[in-house]
């Protein structure tokens, strides 16, 4: 199952910074579309350091053999990377809605 939610949490990022739904979200007011399109980046930057702490940690609890044959291990790296997910959205829907 945290599989399963990581993989669906790292589809909601992809889909909010590189596929322009961060944009459409928060950039849909009277500002001038390239500022806010400027502040947006700046906060996916630092949302993207959790992204890849949360890569990682998914990568490493499936890659590692030490990690799958530990059950308590993998289901720590899984947890830490969905609670890194949870903390990339965070950063980026809140970090949007200051861009606003």
């Amino acid at each position: 199952m945290p599989t399963i939610a990581s993989f669906l949490l790292a589809a909601l990022w992809a889909a909010s910074v590189f596929a322009g739904w961060g944009l459409k979200a928060f950039c849909a007011g009277d500002e001038s579309p390239s500022t806010c399109a400027q502040r947006l980046d700046t906060v996916s930057t630092v949302s993207a350091l959790f992204a890849a702490l949360a890569a990682c940690c998914t990568a490493a609890a499936w890659l590692f053999p030490w990690s799958r044959a530990d059950s308590r291990t993998f289901a720590r790296l899984m947890g830490a990377g969905v609670l890194a997910w949870i903390v990339a959205e965070g950063v980026l829907f809140l970090g949007g809605l200051l861009a606003r």
